[in-house]
Parts: structure tokens; sequence; C-alpha cells
């Protein structure tokens, strides 16, 4: 049975507002391992975030699959989201999105957006963290901050994919600043560091030193791989031979990264990545999540 505490806001009061424009959202999950089947035991929000019913597609003692819903659909000036997962000794969980995630142009006043994932993995849990991509439009500003916390042997594997501009419409990436934080630790301690500034009127937006002009970059990461060499040699033989991507291994974190123009295609390569990862990660072939293919 899924046990659910539900913090709703009085009606009328879906947001907070606190002085300067803040319109908050929040979702707190916590997973654990109930008779050998990890379930859903604690799901609380506020505000426009949710997550369906979870789903067992690899079967009951696999991975709890659960698809994190945004019905708003993207974020907009003064918005504050902040999305928690903790997964218990022995749980597993794929946690994916239906659609991507929209960033927004800011509004007359230039206020900036937040987003804030905090994913915390304790010693034999399991965590796929596997967001559809996310979509900045021209103007947005904002700050996404991503921490997980790992505990003894916790594994890890995930991607974030951004695309800046919308090409197909002609609407480029030219206007706005979007900063990112990304921070992971094993047992308190950093394993990766990193912060990063979209800003289009930077230098290094441009510059080949930077980001080169590229639109969509991507980074996929797994932490757990008992042969990572074994594994970095498998994904440079079966993925595209081009130079839009690289693969490493650093203090026991493989990090692939792409830099590119297509969504598609860094979509694609990290989803790639991901089938030929998981048997060597968790000994399990990838389940796709029906709601990729709607």
């Amino acid at each position: 049975m899924i046990l659910s505490e539900i913090a709703t806001p009085a009606a009328g009061s879906g947001h907070r507002f606190d002085g300067e424009r803040h319109w908050s959202a929040s979702l707190a999950l916590r997973f654990a391992n109930r008779e050998g089947t990890t379930r859903l035991v604690q799901a609380r929000h506020q505000g426009p975030l949710r997550v369906q019913r979870p789903f067992y597609p690899e079967g009951s003692t696999e991975a709890c699959h659960v698809y994190v819903l945004h019905p708003p659909g993207g974020l907009v000036s003064g918005d504050a989201l902040t999305i928690r997962a903790h997964i218990e000794r022995g749980a597993h969980a794929l946690l994916t999105t239906p659609a991507a995630n929209k960033l927004y142009k800011a509004d007359s006043q230039g206020v900036a957006w937040n987003q804030d994932t905090e994913l915390n993995v304790e010693d034999g849990g399991i965590l796929e963290w596997l967001p559809q991509e996310t979509i900045a439009f021209d103007g947005s500003k904002g700050t996404q901050r991503t921490h997980i916390a790992l505990h003894g042997s916790a594994r890890c594997l995930g991607w974030e994919i951004m695309a800046l501009g919308r090409p197909a419409s002609e609407l480029p990436y030219v206007t706005g600043r979007i900063e990112q934080h990304f921070r992971l630790t094993l047992d308190g301690k950093p394993l990766w560091l990193e912060r990063q500034p979209l800003d289009p009127v930077h230098p290094r937006f441009n510059g080949r030193w930077g980001q080169g002009g590229a639109t969509v970059q991507a980074t996929l990461w797994a932490v757990g791989l008992e042969d990572a060499g074994a594994a970095i040699d498998e994904l440079r033989e079966a993925l595209p031979d081009n130079p839009r991507w690289a693969v490493t291994v650093r203090q026991g974190v493989l990090l692939l990264r792409y830099l590119g123009n297509s969504r598609n295609e860094a979509w694609a390569l990290c989803e790639q990545a991901w089938h030929l990862l998981r048997p060597r990660w968790i000994s399990r072939a990838a389940h796709t999540p029906r709601i990729w293919l709607t």
C-alpha cells in the first residue's frame, strides 16, 4: 500500500508570495523496500507538482517507475520548484518526466526563476534520474541546482539535457542568463562539483574554448560501475563516431558529455548509453519507460 502524505495549500494559495514575486511548488518523495518490492511510501506536494501512480513494468521486485508531473509545463518569472527524492536501503527507483521542461522568457522586470533538485540515496539503494530534456526560451533567467547525496554502496545513474533557444522557430537564445550548479557527494565528500553560467553575451558562450556556439548540451553520469574502463570502451565502440561527445571517469564517476545542436541527437545518445550501461551497472537490461514512446 502507498502511504501518501499530502500538504495541500488553501484555496487560492497554490503559490506563496513573500515580498518579491515568489511562486513556489515542491514535491518530496520517499521510496522504501517492503518485502522485496520498492514502494513509494511518502509523497508530499505543495502547488503544481505531482506524481502518477508507481509502475512496475520490469516486475514487482524490480525498479519502481514514477513520473514526475508539473502541469504548467515550464517555469516563468518568480517560479520556485523544489523536487526531493529519498531512496532507502535496498530500494530502486526510476524517476522520469512525461515531457520536456520549458524555461520561459523573463517578464519585463527580469524576475528570475529557481529550480532545486535534491536526491538522497542510502547505502544499498539505486536511483535512476532520467528526466526529459529542458528547453530554454530566449530571455529566460534563472538558476538550476542539483544535489545528489550518495551513501556507502549507493548507485546512481542519470542525465541532464539542455537545449537553448528554439531553432525550428528561428528563435535562438541570445538574451538571458541561466546558471547551473551540480553537486554529487559520497558520504558527504564531493565527487563532482560543477558550476556553469549560460550567458549568450559572455565570450565563452561562442568561444571555441567554451560553448562554441552550440545550442544543446547533455551530461550523463553513473556511479557504481565495477569496471568503468570496460564500460567506456564499450561506449566508444557502440555509440556514433563523431566529435560531439566524449566520455571519461573521475573519482569513480563515469561522465558522458554531449555538445552540439540537436536535441534528438543528444537524447538518442543518452538513451543508447543507458541501454549499454545498465546491464554492467546493475545486471539488468534497460526497460524504456512507456511515457517516452507517446
